[in-house]
């Protein structure tokens, strides 16, 4: 398994302060995906001119989350390792599986949590 970008993501029910926020820092809006897991749920991936990212999520929560995004080449290695590190999945054996992405929400025994994903590039 190998490690392909590691940044923090916010999880808001208010995304557009947290990216105005993040605009005011110097950080652009990189892409948008709106309907994730078929939900009302919009990413928004954000870098800086020295390449740094962080990825926001307009989601229904009670407060915001703030997260690990892990992205790797291979999920199923990641996802096995992170199990046997003691780690749960917040949904179960779930994830959220789109055409471009699949992702799970791992949680440490101490509580940090990683935005488990796997980038699946376009055939």
């Amino acid at each position: 398994m190998k490690i392909t970008s590691f940044n923090p993501l916010i999880v808001s029910n208010n995304a557009p302060s947290v990216v105005a926020l993040f605009k005011s820092l110097g950080f652009e809006r990189r892409h948008l995906i709106t309907g994730l897991d078929d939900k009302d749920i919009t990413a928004i991936r954000m870098k800086n001119e020295s390449g740094f990212y962080v990825d926001i999520a307009q989601a229904d929560v009670e407060k915001d989350l703030t997260l690990i995004r892990m992205n790797v080449d291979n999920f199923d290695e990641a996802y096995e390792y992170l199990i046997s590190q003691g780690f749960r999945n917040s949904r179960g054996e779930g994830t959220v599986d789109t055409p471009t992405n699949r992702s799970a929400m791992m949680i440490s025994p101490s509580g940090f949590a990683f935005d488990l994903c796997q980038h699946i590039k376009e055939k």
